[in-house]
């Protein structure tokens, strides 16, 4: 397994892509391809899935913020589940949860008020 492993499985509302491992500058470009892949295919709705993801810097949320512009442009949606405490308080320090949904469930509460 290389630094970032992105899996993909069937939910409930639309595909799950699980992101393990760390995602930063060097696998951006992965994570880019995988998300338009999705988007390409046109599955109207992606959760991320990031329970096992353990770093994530600057240039993963600018992908996934760019994902979510896309998504929401086709008429989609993209939300994020459970981030480790090490990527929520990223995402909080960034403000990114101001721009991304993020979930601790696939219920409706953010994670983030």
């Amino acid at each position: 397994m290389g630094l970032l492993d992105i899996s993909v499985k069937a939910g409930a509302s639309g595909p799950v892509m699980k992101l393990s491992g760390e995602s930063d500058l060097t696998t951006a470009g992965q994570l880019s391809d995988a998300l338009g892949s999705q988007l390409a295919s046109g599955t109207p709705h992606l959760t991320m899935d990031l329970s096992a993801l353990r770093f994530a810097d600057s240039a993963t949320f600018r992908v996934l913020i760019e994902a979510r512009r896309a998504y929401e442009n086709a008429g989609g949606t993209l939300e994020l589940l459970n981030p480790q405490p090490a990527v929520a308080q990223a995402i909080q320090l960034l403000g990114i949860d101001q721009v991304l949904t993020i979930r601790t469930s696939t219920g409706d509460h953010p994670i983030i008020p």
